[in-house]
């Protein structure tokens, strides 16, 4: 897969949520005016390295409890971000090697390091489209989808950290509903989202921040973010805050985060 278009349609004249998301993970792949801008959220919020760090952490389990104990072997991945190892399909193939996982991202920087998502086992598969979240059609008939994926089987829906740079008047309840309408029963959707709940003032800025750099971000309540999941069954514990979905323990003299800390509702839910 050539990166060269994808390289020359990079912006790199304002900051970009997945680069600024790349930082806080200490990664690598990010712009100096994504750094500045990191650093302004960081200032206001110095929790935001917990934060993303805890929805790493959320993914990477409720997809070993989606393979593990829902039997799904296939994931539909949106806003997939710079890819972080492990990704959906390592976690997922740990445990199933047959997994399959089909990505999805609008952001050119993702394409240009999409080869890192396309390293599957030799019994699973990955594949990748360049393709935005407001456009659900065309992820849905997208032939890279098709060719990966068995849409009469059942498929996980993972959305981790995007539905908060999706304001309302972009209908983001509407076209969560078209995926899963478009999935069959047995199918899972598994989500993490910034929340106001816990500091309101400061939400309030670091939405601010993006807006300043071009990218627009909303925030949401405990039961907007419920709201996702209507007519599914909620696994337990239901919408908790990051690291209370399911922890497996935290690594030896690791502190435990507060929830202003994470500030992150998430929940995994099965279509019936």
């Amino acid at each position: 897969m050539s990166s060269t278009p994808a390289a020359r349609d990079i912006d790199t004249s304002r900051p970009h949520s997945a680069r600024m998301y790349d930082y806080y993970l200490g990664g690598k792949d990010h712009f100096d005016i994504d750094k500045q801008a990191a650093e302004k959220v960081a200032e206001a919020f110095p929790a935001i390295f917990v934060c993303a760090g805890e929805n790493r952490a959320f993914m990477h389990r409720a997809t070993r409890v989606l393979a593990r104990e829902h039997g799904i072997r296939q994931w539909l991945d949106i806003g997939t971000g710079i890819p972080t190892e492990p990704n959906v399909h390592q976690v997922a193939q740990s445990v199933v090697p047959q997994a399959r996982v089909v990505y999805a991202d609008n952001d050119p920087l993702v394409l240009k390091y999409a080869e890192r998502l396309m390293r599957s086992t030799p019994e699973g598969r990955t594949a990748y489209i360049q393709a935005d979240f407001t456009d659900p059609d065309a992820i849905l008939t997208a032939p890279e989808l098709h060719e990966a994926l068995d849409l009469t089987q059942p498929v996980a829906l993972s959305l981790n950290a995007l539905l908060h740079f999706i304001p309302d008047d972009l209908d983001p309840y509407g076209i969560v509903g078209r995926l899963m309408e478009a999935l069959p029963a047995g199918s899972a959707l598994a989500l993490s989202h910034c929340t106001p709940d816990f500091a309101p003032e400061v939400w309030e800025t670091l939405v601010g921040i993006y807006a300043a750099g071009g990218t627009r971000a909303q925030v949401r309540s405990r039961a907007e973010v419920a709201r996702f999941f209507d007519g599914l069954e909620l696994l337990d514990p239901g919408i908790a805050v990051g690291h209370r979905w399911r922890p497996d323990g935290r690594p030896a003299g690791s502190a435990e985060p507060t929830d202003v800390d994470v500030s992150l509702w998430t929940g995994v839910g099965i279509k019936r």
